[in-house]
């Protein structure tokens, strides 16, 4: 099994990632300054949205996906306002949609 995972710093950012380990295990690390540069300089964290997947690949495909939305979006799939996330699209070089 795989996870792929979301973060709030105690800056009020987020932070995606994925691991193999086991969540708590990750956390734990993330907690400890161990984790990721970004969430070493921005501790505490706290988790806020993970998924389990079957293969590392599916979860690190979902990470990156999941990197590139913007701040609403994000909040949207932490809330499970799965209805949302479309509208929430970045669409970049085009008008916001009305």
């Amino acid at each position: 099994m795989a996870f792929v995972y979301m973060l709030e710093c105690a800056d009020g950012s987020f932070y995606v990632g994925s691991t193999v380990k086991s969540l708590e295990a990750r956390l734990w690390e993330h907690q400890q300054g161990l984790g990721a540069a970004y969430t070493a300089r921005r501790l505490p964290v706290r988790l806020v949205w993970h998924e389990e997947h079957e293969h590392i690949a599916l979860a690190f495909g979902r990470e990156k996906q999941i990197q590139n939305w913007g701040r609403p979006k994000r909040i949207a799939l932490i809330e499970q306002r799965y209805d949302d996330l479309p509208g929430l699209a970045r669409r970049r070089g085009k008008k916001p949609r009305p």
